[in-house]
């Protein structure tokens, strides 16, 4: 039952804050953070639980009324704030459902974002960087922080590849489910005819591991130094700058060639392979927690069409929650609050009725 769950959970906050109080509790970096991670979560369980049953004895006392008082006028008065009251009663209840569902360590991550140029060639490649510039004028709004770690650019200006960071407050849990294909359909800048074409173009969401939580074996690597290479110009450098780290045991190669020196191109192309290699074990533990991962709003496969953007019909398309919005060009600058709000409130529901209370 919801409520013996709640109570339990009650238990278990006061048992909490008890160890939040404890001083020694900051000798211990990583105790001390998920200590405080559980508090948090527990503190905002317990408050909507406390209005929660607020809204219980304020039913009971309308109800009371609507029965005994004998004025008409203020019988009615109970009777509408007794329909108030039940509403705003079931909306939490919805709530706390949700909130029974424990939060995913991995939401207060940083990412990794891989974006590639598939189906489409140099429309395709063009979409890249559209999409890149739409995650970073959302990151800005939300006042995250973004670095380039990777880019292969085009003669036109398009990305066959661009892997990049992001950091601040929340950001997996935000942008876990743009992973995936994403479609677009529009006239490209290199058609002369006016035909509307359709590409594609992959999207990774990683997050980003601390050095920490992945042990990586020198053994295990190979490191290439080389030339960078570019469209042309002064994109190219003149000294071996660029690494290609290769991970034996899993075939994993990253490439970064965008900073002048090979110091700090390794240091890129390592964090990018920590990410993937901890991408790669969060995932198949995932697959051990979930035999039917098809039940979640994405599968985390990349190769799932997740998305398309009609130009012609300023529309997008979110496939997997059968969400459409008319305002394709506000998004493509960054304004996907909405979309990725309702992404995530989708996802929740879904595990509520995996677990159901």
């Amino acid at each position: 039952m919801l409520k013996e769950r709640l109570e339990n959970l009650k238990l278990k906050y006061n048992e909490v804050s008890q160890i939040v109080e404890d001083p020694e509790l900051v000798k211990d970096a990583k105790r001390y953070k998920e200590v405080m991670r559980e508090h948090s979560y527990l503190s905002t369980v317990m408050a909507e639980y406390d209005k929660h049953l607020s809204l219980e004895v304020q039913i009971e006392q309308a109800k009371e009324l609507v029965h005994t008082e004998e004025d008409v006028e203020l019988r009615e008065m109970a009777r509408s704030e007794l329909h108030e009251l039940e509403l705003a009663y079931e909306k939490s209840e919805s709530q706390l459902k949700l909130l029974l569902i424990p939060p995913d360590p991995l939401e207060e991550k940083n990412i990794i974002m891989e974006i590639r140029g598939g189906t489409g060639g140099e429309e395709a490649a063009l979409f890249a960087a559209d999409l890149y510039k739409m995650y970073t004028h959302f990151a800005e709004t939300k006042g995250w922080k973004c670095e380039v770690l990777s880019l292969n650019e085009t003669e036109l200006g398009g990305f066959k590849e661009i892997v990049f960071s992001i950091s601040g407050k929340y950001v997996y849990g935000s942008l876990r489910y743009e992973s995936g294909a994403h479609r677009v359909q529009r006239v490209p800048t290199t058609e002369s005819s006016g035909r509307i074409h359709t590409s594609a173009v992959t999207v990774a969401v990683l997050p980003e591991a601390e050095e920490t939580e992945i042990d990586i074996r020198q053994e295990d690597l190979r490191i290439d130094v080389m030339r960078a290479g570019g469209p042309g110009g002064q994109c190219v450098n003149t000294t071996d700058s660029a690494v290609r780290i290769t991970h034996l045991p899993t075939g994993i190669v990253v490439i970064c060639q965008d900073e002048k020196s090979q110091i700090k191109n390794k240091a890129k192309a390592m964090r990018v392979l920590r990410s993937r290699l901890y991408d790669l074990e969060e995932g198949k533990k995932q697959a051990e927690r979930s035999a039917d991962r098809k039940n979640q709003v994405g599968t985390g496969d990349r190769s799932e069409r997740i998305r398309t953007y009609n130009f012609p019909q300023n529309r997008v398309t979110d496939h997997r929650i059968n969400l459409t919005l008319y305002h394709l060009d506000t998004i493509m600058q960054g304004d996907m609050a909405e979309l990725v709000d309702t992404l995530c409130v989708a996802a929740r529901e879904k595990m509520l009725t995996e677990t159901a209370v």
